[in-house]
């Protein structure tokens, strides 16, 4: 067994060791540096690369190194403001800010700073999230399979032959095999007709010559015309044919009254809900559903960007999420999703219709079914509405209230955490 040990260094005190591992190693601070970083950054800058820090303290390794030997006295000054085990802060340095870690060398350490990918960053962000009840029905991962041809094969049953190909294969081998016995079968009769020219009938030679020839046709007839070896069959082979077995319903309520700041939450909750879809699962289809007083069904950049506006009747966007499922997911396969956003306010006859869409109709064929409110002040009368549908249905349906732009993580971090 050969063992290699990779003792080079990246930096003083620093050993070169894998970038998983040290991921893996540091996880718990890394995850509370992302964190962070969430609550510095745009939900949108979330699809790229991120640098972010943790304390140089927390990724010391541990070295062996001599010390004092033979027994030694100390004697430490007291205090009466610590006691064993506490924390001193560190002393600020002259602009008021907190200083680096002194050392007696001169040297110090500030927080170790590096770059996450895309894939690392995201996948931490979203460690701890899932679609609830992603299984209840069918699995997201069911795959349909679809026969193909796949040229051809030895073997196979007799509906699957292939009569060319057989054919063909067996006259090649005919004559690859009879090809020899020909050839020999000319020179013979060559030099018989020589013979009979010069010797004559009954000579020994001629006789041997006409036995030669007719064991020759002999073995020559014996090749069979068609042989087993010969027989090809078209070849079908199952290709797996992945079905998107779940499907996200992402309504958006874009009337007058939801201001440019209202919109804006509502966008960036739903950009981190999509970023969270195609990073989670690869097989999903997601339907974008805008809404005033009509709704409409466009696609992502239109959902994200356009600034049409209007009145507010929210059941227009419930109605047309109905239409949809029974028009493509309605063959009972789909685990089926849906994510509202809206400020609540709308008509009170219309909230009551809503209620009744969801209880009777949409809630019976969706596995999960989420409400954020963008709204400072008091609920509306939709929030009340909605919390009717809650307590009859609090499996499914869930809803919670969204007042700033820091509030959209951790709302959405509840609504969709992994559940037991």
């Amino acid at each position: 067994m050969i063992r290699i040990v990779d003792r080079r260094f990246d930096s003083k005190n620093k050993s070169s060791v894998n970038r998983s591992r040290f991921i893996r190693r540091f996880k718990n601070q890394i995850k509370k540096a992302v964190s962070d970083t969430i609550d510095k950054s745009g939900i949108r800058d979330l699809a790229e690369g991120k640098r972010i820090g943790i304390p140089a303290k927390d990724i010391n390794e541990p070295q062996f190194r001599t010390g004092q030997g033979g027994v030694r006295e100390q004697v430490l000054p007291g205090n009466d403001r610590f006691s064993t085990g506490e924390t001193m802060d560190r002393p600020q340095d002259q602009s008021g800010g907190r200083g680096s870690k002194a050392s007696p060398d001169g040297e110090g350490y500030d927080d170790f700073v590096f770059t996450l990918t895309r894939d690392e960053f995201m996948e931490i962000f979203f460690e701890e999230l899932a679609l609830p009840n992603l299984v209840k029905r069918h699995l997201a991962s069911i795959k349909e399979y679809r026969r193909v041809r796949a040229g051809y094969s030895q073997t196979g049953v007799p509906t699957n032959i292939n009569l060319i190909r057989t054919m063909r294969g067996a006259a090649g081998r005919r004559i690859a095999v009879g090809g020899p016995y020909q050839a020999r079968l000319r020179e013979l009769e060559e030099e018989l007709a020589r013979t009979l020219l010069a010797r004559g009938e009954g000579d020994v030679e001629v006789t041997r010559l006409r036995h030669e020839i007719q064991r020759l046709r002999t073995r020559a007839a014996a090749v069979p015309f068609i042989d087993s070896f010969d027989l090809r069959y078209n070849n079908h082979v199952r290709i797996a044919q992945p079905t998107t077995q779940a499907v996200m319903f992402c309504l958006m309520d874009i009337s007058g009254s939801m201001d440019e700041e209202k919109k804006n939450i509502a966008k960036r909750f739903f950009t981190l809900l999509y970023l969270f879809l195609t990073r989670t699962y690869e097989h999903i289809d997601v339907v974008f559903i805008r809404h005033h007083t009509v709704a409409e069904e466009v696609d992502e950049e239109n959902f994200f960007h356009s600034r049409e506006t209007g009145g507010t009747v929210v059941s227009s966007a419930l109605k047309l999420m109905r239409k949809v499922i029974e028009t493509r997911y309605g063959n009972g396969l789909w685990n089926i999703y849906g994510a509202q956003a809206s400020d609540g306010d709308n008509w009170l006859e219309d909230s009551v219709l809503c209620y009744q869409l969801l209880h009777e109709q949409i809630l019976g064929l969706t596995q999960y079914y989420a409400y954020i409110e963008i709204a400072e002040d008091t609920p509306q009368n939709l929030w009340e509405e909605y919390e009717k549908v809650q307590s009859v249905h609090p499996d499914v349906f869930a809803m919670r209230r969204i007042k700033a732009v820091t509030d959209i993580y951790p709302v959405f971090h509840e609504l969709f955490k992994k559940r037991a």
